[in-house]
């Protein structure tokens, strides 16, 4: 009698269940379905991948956080670097989308810019995962980013939000007229990527707990005033 190897008839069960919801005909609920399971596969990606960095994430891994099937994950997205790509995109996004939500007083540009300088860094606080993406997509010196074909959409609109406040503190003689808004976009995701990114070496050296409340008050505070004074007109 010949013995049936288990993790041959696990990997028969794995593909005939992901057949089934990959190829059955269409019923009420059936797009709904697939949506949630491409946003399941997308949500687990994102932690694997900041966890392991794209070398050390692996499609099994990424299915098992999912609870899916790897069948699933090159059918919704064809191989693990698309797959990437696509948590890039969705980061990207979501970073775009929580500061077009920001609530900006545009009668008060003082007030509305420092609210978009720290709007970086207390993303990243919120979002630490982003920075280890960022830093893998880094090492790899951008090749996957570079294959998006939606990632760059969100660049223009994000300095643009900085630009109008930028464009209403000049109107109202506050601001030098010789703001560039893109350099003043870099600053100030620099200033908030580099002590998110840095916290756990610079809390050894400076023997401080950069996540501590107090300090990361302080530093929000710090980086508006830097900024805000660098477009301020002098008296």
């Amino acid at each position: 009698m010949t013995r049936k190897d288990p993790d041959a008839a696990a990997s028969t069960i794995d593909l005939a269940a992901s057949a089934r919801e990959v190829d059955e005909p269409p019923k009420r609920g059936r797009s709904r379905s697939a949506q949630t399971t491409r946003a399941n596969i997308l949500k687990a990606a994102k932690k694997i991948f900041a966890r392991d960095g794209y070398g050390g994430a692996r499609v099994e891994k990424i299915s098992k956080a999912a609870k899916s099937y790897d069948s699933l994950i090159y059918y919704y997205f064809g191989s693990k670097e698309k797959l990437f790509v696509a948590v890039l995109e969705e980061a990207y996004k979501d970073v775009f989308e929580a500061e077009k939500n920001l609530k900006l007083d545009m009668t008060d540009p003082v007030q509305a810019l420092r609210t978009i300088i720290q709007f970086p860094f207390r993303y990243y606080i919120d979002n630490p995962e982003l920075i280890v993406l960022l830093n893998s997509e880094n090492l790899n010196k951008g090749k996957h980013i570079a294959k998006s074909k939606s990632a760059d959409q969100y660049s223009g609109p994000a300095i643009s939000i900085l630009r109008n406040v930028i464009e209403e503190g000049q109107r109202q003689g506050i601001f030098r007229e010789d703001v560039d808004s893109k350099h003043l976009y870099m600053a100030m995701t620099a200033l908030g990527y580099f002590y998110i990114s840095n916290r756990y070496t610079f809390s050894f050296f400076l023997n401080a707990d950069l996540m501590d409340p107090a300090e990361i008050e302080r530093w929000g505070n710090y980086i508006s005033e830097l900024l805000l004074n660098s477009v301020l007109k002098k008296p």
